[in-house]
């Protein structure tokens, strides 16, 4: 048990470094390499770090794998929080980010890296765009929430504080979305640090939402639909 318990620190802080390697690896350092290349080690990768927890947890610790029930009042917690912040995106966009000259419009640096980026991975047309945008919205912010807030999150929160967690936990969420957001806007750029510093404040919101509901299904939904908000803005500038 207690070679288990040192084991279980290394593994946290594998898990919590991973998603920002595996993102410099695919999304930054092999940006030019060809896309079969791209997508397999993003493939394999992403396979290992969504496997990671169940491994652990129910192969090596042998703990029980319960499903959280439904909780009704964080579900409707988290809808209202991620409602809120998806049009509140697509009302800035519209109404600011892509007038002429601003962050995103027509061929500003931003808009140029978002289309370059995405022909790069092979996001040519606006069915593939969907797709994407479909399978990041409803399956990947699932699987998100599970590894971070459930697994991580949780298990940080067993061993200490929950605000300790929570920011710990927030910190590796925020950090590989710090790589994806200075490829499309640049490091230098303030949006790139508030867009890092929301991430960081909607990762202790879900934390926080987690600890009080003992559910993923909220912080999913909520998760999801600021995903969804951000492919809408996505296709607009990729496709207009």
């Amino acid at each position: 048990m207690k070679q288990l318990s040192r084991f279980n620190g290394i593994i946290l802080i594998i898990a919590l470094m991973f998603p920002f390697f595996l993102t410099l690896t695919y999304f930054v350092l092999l940006a030019g390499s060809p896309i079969i290349v791209q997508k397999s080690v993003y493939g394999i990768g992403k396979i290992f770090q969504f496997l990671l927890p169940v491994f652990w947890v129910g192969v090596i610790c042998r703990e029980r794998w319960l499903i959280r029930r439904w909780n009704v009042r964080g579900f409707a917690e988290g809808s209202v929080f991620g409602i809120f912040v998806a049009v509140t995106m697509i009302l800035l966009y519209f109404f600011w980010f892509s007038l002429p000259g601003q962050l995103l419009g027509n061929n500003t640096p931003a808009s140029v890296a978002i289309i370059t980026k995405m022909n790069g991975l092979g996001i040519t047309n606006g069915q593939r765009f969907f797709l994407l945008g479909l399978f990041y919205s409803v399956i990947h912010s699932g699987l998100e929430e599970y590894y971070w807030r459930w697994f991580i999150f949780g298990r940080l929160r067993g061993n200490g504080s929950w605000f300790f967690a929570a920011i710990i936990s927030s910190f590796g969420f925020t950090a590989h979305h710090i790589l994806l957001l200075g490829t499309y806007f640049g490091y230098t750029s303030i949006f790139c640090w508030l867009s890092s510093f929301g991430v960081a404040v909607g990762g202790l919101y879900w934390a926080w939402l987690y600890k009080r509901s003992d559910s993923i299904w909220g912080t999913w939904f909520s998760h999801g639909c600021i995903d969804a908000a951000i492919f809408i803005i996505g296709f607009i500038v990729c496709f207009r």
